[in-house]
């Protein structure tokens, strides 16, 4: 009788997807710092100037961008460490309710800042 033996990830397979994720990270913070660029200019520049609230609103934006993708690059890490599919699964549903509850929590404070925004464009300048 054959023997159910589970499925294991072959360490040729991890080492190529850590190769993979650290490119990938390295791209990403050459992009990030790109786009970082551009919005100090944009903001810098009068036709930048947003209505007070809008800079915190789109800051928080940005952090929170980041956040998630620094999780998405942890969780990649760690599955390219996974030992078999049970070790994958596990994983991946760990992230996946972190993830839900830093959303939530996250739409949250953007909603809060988006109506904070939006009443101060509201407001008359004095």
């Amino acid at each position: 009788m054959a023997e159910n033996k589970p499925f294991e990830i072959p360490p040729q397979v991890r080492e190529l997807a850590e190769k993979n994720i650290d490119q990938a990270r390295k791209f990403y913070d050459q992009w990030m710092e790109g786009i970082s660029q551009v919005m100090n200019m944009w903001s810098s520049t009068p036709a930048g100037e947003m209505v007070p609230g809008f800079d915190s609103l789109r800051e928080r934006a940005i952090k929170f961008a980041k956040d998630n993708a620094e999780a998405a690059f942890a969780q990649a890490e760690k599955l390219a460490q996974a030992k078999d599919v049970q070790d994958l699964m596990t994983l991946q549903s760990h992230y996946a309710q972190a993830q839900m509850r830093s959303y939530a929590t996250q739409a949250q404070e953007l909603g809060r800042l988006m109506t904070t925004a939006m009443q101060n464009m509201r407001s008359p300048k004095l």
